[in-house]
């Protein structure tokens, strides 16, 4: 890649603590050249997890219950099947927990085959295999991260810096904490009433009579609990009961029961917790992985506090699409090579303090994404493109790591900025999926091949000077509205609540299916949304059209207005809030057939009006320019189809 600009902004020789080596090109390929090998890459393990796991499950044998082996709870195979579903997701973002999971896993299987590789199916020894390809990448990973953190500490040789004073203040994971916690209550919650389900079936099964009886009658319900019909062997007394498994019950079958006055049961079947038990797995694991993600955001932020920490001079850069930091060798000027890249959120505008190095006050802590933005929009707007940038990266480089840097404003004003990754470094190298086809998107000037561009087709974001060039000002509003890939996208998934509304009204009432209909709810405004969203830009500013209602936001309110991931955000200035209109279009497909989209041509339009007042139209939008939401609309649909389904 050779990258189009002028010379890297340079860092003041102030920002930069003395002794600090630069990282050249000869260290950074032999650090690069320590990173873990494509074969390695999470998503073969991935893969062969979930073959190895089917191939398991579809192979084992179906046993039936019986007196002997009743159908009961098994509370470690519930929690080994947690686990199960949980190490494909760590494999890919904790390889430490990962191969402690992957070799519980691994002691389950030969535990239960008694280690005795003659009793093991096709089906163990599958996922046998998985699990061993796997925890063998995850050695590889972690001994791979290792020794780029010792190649990187030996680069940067006995110069130690501390970060900025008040880095403390830099928190993350609580979000994901909270929801952890939530989705654990919820598990919790399932797991007492299970459990409550089993003591109670206990306690009234020890003072009940034990009788045999023989089946007379079989009502199989394929969709819902069968019925059996027994007689007592010993007064001939006929008894109904509700089972899970008919088919292990053929008519003449002697089966044990426990009864006590009215209440019987079959010992094979005891209990049917199995609400209880999916509802604790769904919750369970989704519950751990945050709270894991939780605990390690924020253990990985404090390890970068008040520690001595490598430093290395490098060349960094801002990705343009993709929002990430790219980071180069302190002699790649071209920015031919990068060498690592994360996610980094800008913590401080930093004033230099000549007594403390290069430790600044943090004087305030933004979000990320919407600060990048802005910075693209100012340099956009003056037809620049972010420069290449000197930066003295802080803390050891490797997969997985977490580390800061100190760098000059990309818009080339004096102030110098201190930026923390906020997702785990990761080295910029082989890849499951050619690289070579993402090339393009890395900086923002790199030359991009025919071959390239074809095989991205994905359309680059222009300048805002270059959509102000071909706008013309005009009198009357201006309105863009949901084009056929949004409503495409609106039209499936509307025949998909219908459908899922049919099969939640359809049989008895469950917890799962109040859950169902509780989320209905907020699909109505996706699709309403997705069929008709509108943006009408007058005098005074934005009417926006949702699903719900249309709101109208005043240009000097407006800071900034984004399109990504099929989502229009227009910021709000002075305050948090975004106005999100979600789904607008169907970006990946209408990007293989070729063509644009509405939504791309408003978010551009909007934000050349924003920054060229000159281009916004000089006259109010009339009530027919708004238009009307869908969601009412959309909900007495909805309510009228409910009806429907009930009366049919």
């Amino acid at each position: 890649m050779r990258f189009v600009s002028e010379l890297p902004l340079p860092l003041p020789a102030e920002h930069i603590p003395a002794g600090t080596a630069a990282w050249r090109s000869a260290d950074a390929a032999r650090w690069s050249a320590a990173a873990p090998r494509r074969w390695a890459h999470p998503m073969g393990a991935v893969l062969a997890l979930a073959v190895g796991m089917v191939w398991f499950v579809a192979s084992a044998p179906e046993e039936a219950c019986t007196t002997a082996q009743p159908c009961a709870s098994s509370w470690p195979s519930l929690t080994l099947s947690v686990l199960a579903l949980l190490c494909p997701y760590w494999v890919w973002r904790q390889p430490l927990l990962a191969l402690a999971g992957l070799s519980t896993l691994t002691a389950a299987v030969l535990i239960e085959a008694g280690f005795a590789p003659s009793d093991l199916g096709t089906g163990a020894l599958a996922l046998l295999g998985a699990l061993g390809f796997a925890m063998v990448t995850m050695v590889h990973r972690i001994g791979a991260a290792r020794r780029q953190r010792t190649l990187a500490e030996a680069a940067a040789g006995d110069v130690r810096q501390q970060l900025p004073h008040g880095s403390g203040d830099f928190k993350r994971g609580r979000l994901s904490l909270v929801v952890g916690v939530l989705l654990l209550a919820v598990s919790t919650f399932a797991l007492w009433r299970a459990l409550d389900v089993v003591s109670g079936h206990e306690d009234r099964a020890a003072g009940a009579t034990r009788v045999s009886a023989e089946v007379i009658e079989v009502d199989a319900d394929e969709d819902d609990t069968s019925t059996l019909v027994v007689e007592a062997r010993d007064d001939q007394r006929r008894h109904t009961l509700d089972t899970v498994f008919p088919e292990d019950y053929p008519v003449g079958t002697t089966v044990d029961l426990v009864v006590d006055g009215d209440w019987v049961r079959l010992v094979a079947e005891p209990y049917d917790i199995f609400d209880w038990e999916l509802l604790l797995v769904l919750s369970a694991v989704p519950g751990l992985a945050f709270l894991v993600n939780g605990v390690t955001g924020h253990l990985r932020a404090r390890s970068l506090n008040g520690r001595a920490l490598p430093a290395l001079r490098v060349l960094v850069h801002d990705g343009e699409e993709d929002a990430r930091t790219y980071v180069y060798a302190a002699d790649d000027r071209a920015a031919e090579r990068p060498l690592l890249t994360f996610h980094s959120l800008y913590v401080t505008e930093a004033g230099h303090q000549p007594d403390d190095g290069i430790d600044q006050v943090f004087e305030e802590v933004v979000e990320a994404q919407e600060d990048e933005q802005e910075r693209f929009d100012a340099l956009l707007a003056c037809g620049k493109n972010p420069p290449l940038r000197e930066a003295v990266l802080l803390g050891a480089p490797y997969s997985g790591a977490e580390v800061a840097f100190l760098a000059p404003e990309p818009t080339g004003t004096e102030q110098v900025d201190v930026e923390r990754s906020v997702t785990p470094v990761r080295p910029y190298g082989p890849r499951l999926v050619d690289p070579a086809a993402f090339a393009g998107t890395r900086l923002r000037g790199t030359a991009r091949t025919p071959e390239q561009q074809s095989a991205r087709r994905r359309p680059r974001r222009r300048p805002v000077r270059e959509v102000a060039d071909g706008m013309r000002p005009t009198a009357a509003p201006r309105s863009w509205t949901a084009d056929g890939g949004s409503r495409g996208v609106g039209v499936f998934l509307l025949l998909a609540q219908g459908l899922t509304l049919a099969q939640v009204l359809d049989g008895d009432w469950s917890w799962h299916k109040v859950l169902a209909l509780f989320a209905l709810s907020f699909f109505t405004t996706i699709v309403a949304t997705a069929l008709n969203w509108r943006l009408t830009a007058d005098r005074g500013g934005v009417w926006v059209r949702g699903g719900w209602r249309v709101r109208h936001v005043r240009w000097e309110r407006i800071a900034g207005v984004r399109h990504a991931h099929d989502t229009i955000e227009i910021s709000i200035s002075g305050s948090h809030d975004e106005i999100e209109l979600m789904p607008v279009s169907a970006g990946w497909f209408q990007r293989r057939l070729g063509k644009g989209s509405a939504a791309t041509e408003a978010s551009e339009a909007l934000r050349a009006m924003l920054h060229y007042p000159e281009l916004r139209p000089t006259e109010d939008a009339e009530s027919r320019d708004q238009g009307t939401p869908l969601g009412p609309v959309l909900a007495g649909f909805t309510l009228l189809w409910a009806a429907v389904v009930l009366l049919l």
